[in-house]
C-alpha cells in the first residue's frame, strides 16, 4: 500500500505553488489531506495594508518559481478589502465537509485556492464556501448542514495533523510524507516546485526503491510565524 500524506493550509501561498505537484501525485496514489491550521484563533489575519505588503512579495516569488497564477481580483481586490479576514478554519472545514459528503477533497481544496488567489473571493465566508461547493456538484443545503456538523471535529483534525508533523519533524506547510507499506518517508518538495513531471518521477523512484529520502529540502514554507 502506497499513499501520500499532504500537510497543508488553504491560505498557505507555497501550498498553492505546490498544487500542481499534488495533482500529479494523485495520479499515482491516494493523497490524504492533513490540514494544520496556519491562520486560526489568534493567528487569524484581518486584511490591511501591512498584510498586503507582507504577502505580495511572497506571492510574486511563488508565481515566478512555479508559474501559478495570481489574479488582479486578489492583489487589488481581496488584499485591499479591509472588511475581509484570513481565517483558515472555515475553508479547512469546507474540505472536510466535501469529503464527508462523498466529494473530492482535493478538488475542493484546488477550488478554494483558485477562488482565493485568482478570483479574490472571501473563502472564510459560509455563503462563498457553499457556492464553491455547489460548483463542484455538491448539494448546497447538505453542504451547509455538514459544515455545522464538522464544527467540532475540525479542531481535532487540525490537532492530529500538528501532532503528526511534530512526530515527523516536518517544518511547515507544505510538507509531504510518503507511506510505503506502513513506513514513512518524508518527501522533498523544493527542487520540484514548478516541475510536476520531475516530481512524479521522484515519487516513482522512492516507491521503487523504498529508500529513505536523504535529500535536503530547502523549499520555502509557511508556519504561523510567517513564510520563508
Amino acid at each position: 500500500m502506497v499513499e501520500l500524506d499532504y500537510f497543508y493550509d488553504p491560505l498557505c501561498g507555497w501550498c498553492y505553488g505546490a498544487a500542481p505537484l499534488i495533482s500529479k501525485a494523485r495520479e499515482l496514489m491516494p493523497v490524504n489531506l492533513r490540514a494544520g491550521g496556519l491562520m486560526i484563533g489568534a493567528n487569524r489575519q484581518p486584511v490591511n495594508d501591512a498584510l498586503r505588503n507582507y504577502v505580495m512579495p511572497h506571492d510574486q516569488r511563488i508565481h515566478a518559481l512555479t508559474g501559478q497564477p495570481f489574479g488582479d481580483a486578489y492583489f487589488n481586490g481581496l488584499l485591499r478589502d479591509q472588511e475581509a479576514v484570513f481565517d483558515s478554519e472555515p475553508p479547512i472545514r469546507a474540505v472536510l465537509a466535501a469529503e464527508s459528503l462523498g466529494g473530492d477533497a482535493l478538488a475542493m481544496l484546488r477550488r478554494l485556492q483558485q477562488a482565493h488567489y485568482v478570483e479574490g473571493e472571501r473563502i472564510a465566508d459560509l455563503a462563498t464556501l457553499t457556492r464553491l461547493a455547489q460548483s463542484l456538484g455538491l448539494d448546497g443545503e447538505r453542504f451547509t448542514a455538514q459544515m455545522a456538523v464538522n464544527a467540532s471535529s475540525t479542531a481535532a483534525h487540525i490537532q492530529a495533523a500538528r501532532r503528526e508533523m511534530m512526530r515527523l519533524s516536518l517544518r511547515g506547510y507544505p510538507s509531504l510524507a510518503l507511506i510505503i507499506d506502513g513506513s514513512v518517508v518524508p518527501v522533498t518538495v523544493g527542487p520540484y516546485l514548478g516541475k510536476p513531471d520531475a516530481f512524479a518521477a521522484h515519487l516513482g523512484a522512492l516507491i521503487g526503491s523504498k529508500a529513505q529520502n536523504d535529500d535536503t529540502d530547502d523549499a520555502p514554507f509557511c508556519t504561523p510565524d510567517g513564510c520563508s
